[in-house]
């Protein structure tokens, strides 16, 4: 049994002490005789009494007193899941699918919902990257917002593209993590990275190994092939079946035009990337399942863990307030009682008069 007070309780110490020491003041006066022997005017003693039981009843009403209970919260797995996405143009290569000729974000598109659906209670954020990073999602439990966002989003518009780097989303990847380490210390942390690893921006990508300590599970997961694909050029002006194929100025031709960009995945840089994580490596090659990628991800063992324990506070207030009514409705007869004879009963001196009037006639 705990204590939940209904209000403050110097709001409630405020209301009852002076009620309560009037009560008892009287009900310790009530039926004494003054200096000259006769009985002090007031309510009986009873009366007194049952007015302090009552201030006595609400007190402890005001002061809750609940019983506690310990349950495992079923609905929220403690666990945080951060998608990495890549939108560089790259990722419109079409070498993804069964037959190899879709594009890599639609590959993107499926693990992003069905990885969500792998772990459901969840909380998931969304940081995407192309020539900058952005986090498009912050954590949240709205499932139709994840799988909103998978199937409406595209790749960068071509004509502002800037290269790729894969440590492009390293500084928000680093303040989403430690702001789930603050504020959920409990909870584990998963990161899937998305992309296909394509370095096309010089410089030399920085190292993610300074997250690992932050990072409990999730994997790099690498979309396309070897041999490369095509990729349309993105404008959100042009219709997609209307949109050409974006082309490599940089290598001959032999007939003036310029031959089709070829993307190509690169697996080095994304286990390497892993490896840093502290997390494994997947091709993803067609719309499979992704149970294996969380495997060792047990909501179970969360939850026993104690990470999942919520506590509540059930008020017991019903049988106090019961004595309380009961209590009231005692009182409120006496009252009712003493009112009516007080309406009956006729005064001294009318009596008088009326017995003169009846003596004259």
């Amino acid at each position: 049994m705990t204590l939940q007070p209904l209000v403050p309780v110097w709001l409630l110490a405020l209301l009852v002490v002076p009620l309560l020491a009037l009560t008892v003041r009287q009900a310790l006066l009530a039926g004494r005789r003054g200096p000259d022997g006769v009985v002090r005017p007031g309510a009986p003693r009873a009366a007194w009494v049952r007015r302090t039981g009552a201030v006595v009843l609400l007190a402890v009403i005001g002061l809750g007193p609940s019983v506690s209970s310990t349950d495992r919260d079923t609905s929220v797995a403690n666990v945080d899941m951060f998608f990495v996405v890549d939108r560089t143009g790259s990722m419109a290569a079409e070498d993804y699918g069964p037959a190899g000729d879709q594009e890599r974000l639609d590959g993107v598109r499926h693990d992003i919902v069905s990885l969500t659906e792998s772990i459901p209670g969840a909380r998931y954020s969304i940081i995407s990257f192309d020539s900058q990073a952005s986090r498009q999602l912050p954590l949240t439990t709205d499932t139709r917002a994840i799988a909103s966002w998978a199937q409406t989003f595209d790749r960068e518009i071509t004509r502002y593209s800037q290269g790729s780097l894969t440590d492009r989303p390293l500084e928000e990847l680093t303040s989403a993590l430690r702001g789930s380490a603050e504020q959920h210390p409990a909870n584990m942390r998963l990161v899937f990275f998305l992309s296909d690893g394509e370095q096309t921006a010089e410089g030399e990508p920085r190292s993610f190994a300074d997250l690992a300590p932050l990072v409990d599970g999730g994997a790099v997961l690498g979309y396309g092939t070897a041999e490369g694909g095509h990729m349309k050029e993105y404008d959100p002006d042009v219709a997609p079946e209307d949109a050409e194929y974006i082309v490599d100025w940089s290598r001959p031709s032999e007939d003036g035009e310029p031959p089709r960009a070829v993307s190509v995945l690169d697996e080095e840089t994304l286990r390497g990337l892993a490896d840093q994580l502290g997390v494994p490596y997947a091709h993803r090659e067609a719309p499979t399942e992704t149970a294996s990628l969380v495997a060792g991800i047990d909501p179970e063992q969360v939850a026993a863990d104690g990470r999942r324990d919520v506590t509540s506070h059930r008020p017991v207030v019903w049988p106090l307030a019961l004595g309380l009514v009961a209590l009231l409705a005692v009182e409120a007869w006496f009252w009712s009682r003493s009112a009516s004879r007080s309406l009956v009963r006729p005064a001294p001196g009318e009596r008088a008069t009326s017995r003169g009037s009846e003596v004259r006639r």
